[in-house]
C-alpha cells in the first residue's frame, strides 16, 4: 500500500499509511520563548547593580536580544528573599527610560512590577507584558490596567512579599495547593475582565517554597501545562541549584556559576511543555533551545 510522506521539512523517513495512528502530538510550543532578566536594581540575588545605569541597561538588553531573547523582562524593585520595597517612584524612574529605549530599538519587553501605576507606565513605554510576581494579589487596580490596556499578565504563584514569603511555605501538597491557587487568581482576572488570552501562569519557584517544594513543581510541571494557559518557568541562578551544588564543606555553588543547571531546567521546562523560561544566560539558553528544536523536530 503507498505510502504518505508526513509534512514537515527535513521528514524524509516519516511515513504513515491509511488507518495507522498518526503520533500524538507532544505538548507546549514548538519554539518556547526565552525571557530574558534585566535587573535594573542595586540589591537583586544575581546582578544587582550591573545595570542600574541606563546606558549599561539598554546595553545588556540589547546584548540579550541579539543572543536570542524574545521578550527582555525590565524590573526594578528586587523580589529576592529578605528584600526591602522601594516607593513606587522610584521603581518607575528605574524601569521606564529603559523600556522606551529598548521598545525603540524593535525589542518585545515585559514590565517585571507588582505594582500597576509601574505597569501602566512601562506600558505607555512600549511594554507589552506585565510580569507580575503577585499574581495581582499586592495591587488591585493591576487587573484593570492589565485588562484596559490588553497586554499579556504573567500571573504568578505568590504568597507575600519579599521580606516575609519565606515563613509562608506550608503547604499540603505543594503541587495541589499551588495549582488550585493559580486557579484562583485565574478567576479572579476574568472576574475583572482580563480576556483568558492574555494569560501566562508562572508556578513560582523559590517564593514561598522550599527547595523540595521547587523540585516538586519542577518534576510536575507538566500539571500546570494541562491547566490550558501558557506556563512560564524561572528556575534560572535559584539558591536551591546551589544548595544541590554544594560542595564537600557545604557551601553553596555560587551564583555566576549555576548556569549548567539552570540550562538542564530549561530544557526539563521545554519538555514538559512549558510556554517559555525566565533566564540570565540567554545566550547558552537559546542553543538549548536550538538542540532542543532539532530534537524535536527529528522526532
Amino acid at each position: 500500500m503507498r505510502g504518505v510522506h508526513a509534512p514537515g521539512p527535513g521528514n524524509v523517513d516519516a511515513v504513515t499509511t491509511p488507518g495507522e495512528l498518526s503520533a500524538p502530538q507532544e505538548p507546549g510550543p514548538a519554539r518556547p520563548e526565552i525571557m530574558g532578566v534585566l535587573n535594573v536594581t542595586p540589591d537583586s540575588f544575581s546582578d544587582g547593580g550591573r545595570y542600574l545605569d541606563f546606558s549599561d541597561a539598554v546595553a545588556h538588553g540589547e546584548q540579550m536580544g541579539a543572543e536570542g531573547a524574545d521578550l527582555i523582562d525590565v524590573g526594578g524593585e528586587s523580589t529576592r528573599p529578605g528584600a526591602d520595597r522601594v516607593d513606587p517612584e522610584t521603581e518607575i524612574a528605574r524601569v521606564v527610560d529603559v523600556v522606551a529605549a529598548l521598545c525603540e530599538r524593535g525589542l518585545a519587553v515585559s514590565i517585571d512590577t507588582t505594582r500597576a501605576a509601574v505597569a501602566a507606565a512601562a506600558i505607555g513605554a512600549g511594554a507589552s507584558v506585565v510580569n507580575d510576581v503577585s499574581g495581582g494579589l499586592a495591587d488591585p487596580d493591576m487587573a484593570r490596567v492589565v485588562a484596559d490596556t490588553g497586554v499579556r499578565w504573567v500571573l504568578m504563584h505568590w504568597r507575600g512579599h519579599s521580606a516575609d514569603m519565606q515563613r509562608l511555605q506550608h503547604y499540603e501538597n505543594v503541587v495541589a495547593d499551588v495549582k488550585a491557587e493559580l486557579e484562583d487568581r485565574v478567576e479572579a482576572a476574568l472576574d475583572s475582565g482580563v480576556d483568558r488570552s492574555k494569560l501566562i501562569l508562572d508556578p513560582g519557584l523559590g517564593f514561598a517554597k522550599s527547595a523540595a517544594h521547587n523540585w516538586r513543581l519542577s518534576a510536575h510541571l507538566d500539571e500546570f501545562v494541562a491547566l490550558g494557559f501558557p506556563v512560564l518557568f524561572g528556575a534560572s541562578r535559584k539558591s536551591y541549584l546551589g544548595k544541590l551544588l554544594e560542595d564537600e564543606s557545604g557551601k553553596p555553588r555560587p551564583v555566576g556559576e549555576r548556569e549548567a543547571a539552570t540550562l538542564a531546567t530549561s530544557l526539563l521546562a521545554f519538555e514538559a511543555g512549558a510556554w517559555g523560561v525566565r533566564v540570565h544566560d540567554v545566550a547558552g539558553t537559546a542553543d538549548a533551545r536550538a538542540v532542543w528544536m532539532a530534537t524535536r523536530q527529528a522526532r
